[in-house]
């Protein structure tokens, strides 16, 4: 199949350009944000009150995007292209190019969530399983950009619906970006629905947390194997295993036990915000 005929630039004015990278950085923050509101605002879901207020949420919203664009963008140069951005660090800046790494993005707002949490005099682990239970949302829109920018594309196949990227090579490819979308993003979001409108995962502060690092480390090993490596890392091993797996791995394993965990102690009501 050729490539959607899709240019990455949906309105350009002189040197000012909107991009659909950016749109969906910003679809997934603004829709993840929204989601927050009504999960915060849904009472049945909570041992007691809330741990976040609608002013918490609208607050929390600009913490979390400069944890996922700082975070990511140091993780992706860290991990995955030191070398390259050494020699060219002006570049480290030029975010809208692409090259964005979903582990320094999560460690970024996993730093930027503890200080506001600090801030606010608001509980860490119920704060975090809010932003858990609304990440996927943003995972969808990147990955579908992703596939937009003609990044990240898969192994090479003779699948019936391997894609012919512009900037793969003549061959055709796994559509791994739109395999993330559908993993990452839409499966991980309906399991972690399930596990905060039907178990009741909310009210044991951690287990949905726990529940979506487990599944993001899951889903994204298994997307690894259809996955074209980064050029310049390639296989770290055996022709078959990558950076992916390295990071993802211990992801699902810690993410279980952690959401285990959290599901067998005896919890107390999810602390909401301490008002001085």
């Amino acid at each position: 199949m050729p490539f959607p005929d899709i240019d990455p630039i949906l309105i350009e004015i002189g040197p000012f350009a909107i991009r659909w990278y950016a749109l969906a950085y910003i679809a997934g923050l603004v829709l993840g944000w929204r989601y927050i509101i009504a999960l915060a605002e849904t009472p049945r879901l909570w041992n007691g009150p809330a741990p976040v207020t609608r002013t918490d949420a609208d607050d929390m919203l600009l913490w979390a995007a400069l944890g996922v664009i700082v975070g990511g963008r140091i993780g992706y140069v860290l991990i995955y292209n030191p070398a390259y951005f050494a020699a060219h660090p002006v570049e480290i800046f030029y975010v809208w190019q692409g090259g964005m790494s979903f582990h320094g993005g999560a460690f970024g707002v996993l730093v930027a969530m503890l200080l506001f949490a600090r801030t606010r005099s608001i509980s860490f682990l119920p704060l975090l399983d809010l932003v858990s239970a609304a990440v996927p949302i943003g995972i969808f829109f990147g990955r579908i950009a992703n596939f937009i920018n003609s990044e990240l594309w898969g192994r090479v196949t003779d699948a019936p619906w391997g894609i012919i990227f512009p900037n793969g090579g003549p061959l055709p490819r796994h559509p791994s970006q739109l395999y993330e979308a559908a993993l990452e993003g839409l499966l991980l979001f309906v399991v972690l629905r399930l596990a905060t409108h039907r178990f009741e995962a909310l009210k044991k502060p951690g287990v949905v947390m726990g529940a979506f690092i487990c599944g993001y480390g899951l889903a994204r090993t298994t997307i690894e194997f259809f996955r074209e490596p980064d050029q310049q890392i390639g296989y770290l091993f055996g022709g078959w295993f990558t950076m992916g797996m390295l990071l993802s791995i211990p992801m699902a394993l810690i993410g279980a036990a952690l959401a285990w965990y959290f599901a067998t102690r005896s919890s107390k009501p999810a602390a909401a915000a301490k008002r001085k």
